[in-house]
């Protein structure tokens, strides 16, 4: 099953710009002023409510004051759970974010009822500067098990394809650009260009420059009978393919994703989303600018089993 009903997210209380990740995501921008934390917490909390009004479990944990850790509001890119019961975590970039791997995190969802076969380390290779940033980095197509990964400093292609092969995920390797001034610089995260739900993909294919691999994703894709909803690069910059499928308790299907990526959507674009699910989208302004991620950073899907 593509979605699940639970995912977790961490509560912020020292939210602030990343320096460390700032050298390759041109999303961020550096806002000036104390109340950057106090935002980004009214942001998550309002965030947190509109999912639960929706019936969706949400499985929130606090942040720690040391060590500090500023961007530990985007939990997915050094966690995944599974159906299987397995936990994995993932080789980081930047050394501040590699503190964010907490084991306490994983014992309160176990208490919440979840089950952990075994946690899957992947982190040492971080030590030797390969990164594979969890579902940051890699966008799975969980019921045709295909992993689409874009190559950058955070996605290691022999990483993503060992970690494939260990999976049962068929990888599908490509590379993605971003304008920043007048270069053509990789883009930081796959999921920020594409978002996979049950029966469409968002995605914006003018990022892939290279007409081959790009070809090669249209036609994955619509082999698994997909439809494809384009955005623009212009669109993709405001985290319009920055999106998470997930579902309540009843069964029922939500596309999440800001209010910045909202807006940014045509009136047809919406209207195609809506074809297949309804929309929940949340000011996530201040976490996006200084953050330089969005809603679907900000949520890890949890599939593990119930015990």
């Amino acid at each position: 099953m593509q979605t699940t009903d639970t995912v977790l997210m961490i509560e912020p209380i020292a939210f602030g710009f990343n320096e460390e990740t700032a050298k390759n995501n041109y999303f961020q921008t550096e806002q000036k002023g104390f109340d950057i934390q106090f935002k980004a917490l009214s942001e998550f909390k309002m965030f947190v409510e509109k999912l639960r009004s929706k019936g969706i479990n949400v499985i929130t944990i606090k942040d720690t004051l040391d060590p500090h850790t500023p961007d530990s509001i985007f939990p997915n890119n050094w966690v995944s759970f599974h159906r299987d019961g397995k936990v994995v975590l993932y080789p980081m970039f930047a050394s501040n974010r590699r503190v964010e791997r907490r084991e306490d995190i994983i014992e309160t969802i176990k208490k919440q009822g979840f089950e952990v076969a075994e946690i899957d380390d992947w982190s040492l290779p971080e030590t030797q500067g390969h990164f594979l940033e969890g579902t940051g980095s890699m966008i799975f197509d969980h019921d045709h098990k295909i992993a689409y990964g874009s190559v950058s400093l955070r996605l290691d292609e022999n990483l993503f394809r060992e970690f494939c092969e260990k999976y049962g995920f068929t990888p599908v390797v490509f590379h993605s650009f971003q304008t920043v001034g007048e270069e053509r610089l990789p883009i930081y995260h796959t999921n920020v260009m594409m978002c996979v739900a049950d029966q469409f993909v968002v995605i914006c294919l003018e990022c892939i420059d290279n007409e081959l691999e790009r070809s090669k994703v249209i036609e994955t894709i619509k082999n698994s009978g997909k439809e494809i909803i384009e955005i623009s690069e212009d669109q993709m910059q405001q985290f319009a393919g920055n999106m998470l499928q997930v579902q309540n308790k009843d069964g029922q299907k939500f596309l999440v994703m800001s209010e910045t990526a909202y807006k940014s959507l045509a009136k047809d674009q919406i209207a195609t989303i809506e074809k297949y699910c309804e929309i929940i989208h949340s000011d996530l302004n201040t976490i996006e600018v200084n953050g330089g991620g969005s809603a679907r950073c900000m949520l890890a899907e949890v599939f593990l089993p119930k015990k």
